[in-house]
């Protein structure tokens, strides 16, 4: 992923750190160095952080290893400060699978809170139930371990997107309603929940206003996303191809493509050796390419060499969620093994924009 580090692949999923994240740790190991030799100074909360989102990777594998059950891979996992994200391919159509993946993050987090419970009640140390929900203190290292763990726990469950619990709440209203009108319910659900948290947290915390708003947006992008597919779910990739598209070869220059980009209105082009499709080209790698290697540079040296082939019967709703996740642009469409045409995802969104204006035609 662009911006992130690869540091891992665990079954057959990468794991990767998002640059603000490998920031943030570093800012609390630096803090936390500057404090040794200082009475109560130590490394407690560089340790606490890197204990954190060792949760939050757990919390993300019980989400995809529940999918992975049902047969919805996840392409890879990102761990941001704000948490991770678990990129999956789509999401299953009987709500009761799309439940148990939303459940098994939490469950993972629930799981570890009874372990460290368990440990503590062991050794004596159980604080007082008035003191649970106390701020998370160095001092006690395991103790602060099982609030953390109660905290995403709780949080998660919440019902509304884009937590877990709001895709819990989706499900158990699509087995009723069907998956398009139980997303719209459970937004404004969310909606209405967040605006609650932002006027309590007028009254004087911060937080609660930062986390309904978080809310507030996170709903109103699925509500968006799940618009965006069901308008979708009725097509398939040959009603959006587009058959006029201008191949390049490897070997050409990306001065040549510049000047394709500037004379014509196509963005995004496939790249063809002997024939054969070795590549994608955006506007945004000719300009890169063009500070790194200059004009007379092949674009072999600047091509996106992770292709996603596609054929004309795939439905157009779950290409869209994959050129989404694999931040493709453009991608060739091949029938008996011969390249065909080309989709990207403006015409997609061309397409949504007519299927938005004559709702009741079916274009052919």
């Amino acid at each position: 992923m662009k911006w992130s580090l690869k540091i891992a692949r665990v079954a057959g999923i990468d794991v990767f750190l998002h640059w603000t994240f490998i920031v943030l740790l570093v800012g609390v190991l630096v803090a936390g160095v500057r404090t040794l030799g200082q009475e109560g100074g130590s490394l407690n909360g560089f340790w606490f952080i890197l204990l954190l989102f060792l949760f939050v990777l757990l919390h993300e594998f019980g989400h995809a290893l529940m999918g992975k059950r049902f047969g919805v891979k996840t392409n890879h996992i990102t761990l941001l400060p704000i948490g991770g994200v678990a990129a999956m391919e789509h999401i299953p159509e009987k709500p009761w699978q799309e439940m148990l993946i939303a459940l098994a993050g939490p469950a993972v987090n629930f799981v570890l809170a009874i372990g460290f419970l368990i440990f503590l009640g062991l050794s004596g140390h159980i604080p007082a139930f008035s003191d649970w929900w106390s701020p998370v203190s160095n001092d006690n290292m395991v103790y602060s371990l099982f609030t953390t763990n109660v905290m995403l726990f709780s949080f998660n469950l919440i019902p509304a997107f884009p937590m877990d619990g709001g895709r819990v709440l989706r499900a158990l209203l699509a087995m009723k309603y069907g998956r398009y009108k139980a997303t719209n319910i459970a937004v404004r659900i969310g909606q209405l929940l967040a605006i609650g948290l932002i006027l309590f947290g007028l009254s004087g915390n911060i937080w609660l206003v930062f986390i309904g708003v978080f809310i507030y947006l996170g709903a109103g992008a699925e509500g968006n996303y799940e618009s965006t597919r069901s308008a979708l779910s009725k097509y398939k990739v040959q009603d959006a191809i587009m058959h006029h598209f201008t191949p390049l070869q490897s070997t050409d220059t990306i001065g040549m493509a510049v000047r394709l980009l500037l004379d014509g209105q196509e963005k995004e082009f496939v790249v063809l050796e002997n024939q054969t499709v070795v590549g994608t080209l955006t506007r945004n790698e000719m300009i890169e390419g063009l500070g790194h290697f200059g004009k007379e540079a092949a674009l072999s040296e600047v091509m996106k060499k992770v292709i996603l082939n596609l054929e004309p019967q795939m439905p157009l709703d779950d290409v869209y969620d994959q050129m989404t996740d694999e931040n493709v642009e453009i991608a060739p469409v091949f029938e008996n093994k011969k390249l065909i045409g080309v989709l990207n995802r403006d015409n997609i969104m061309e397409l949504l924009i007519i299927d938005n204006a004559q709702p009741h035609l079916r274009l052919s």
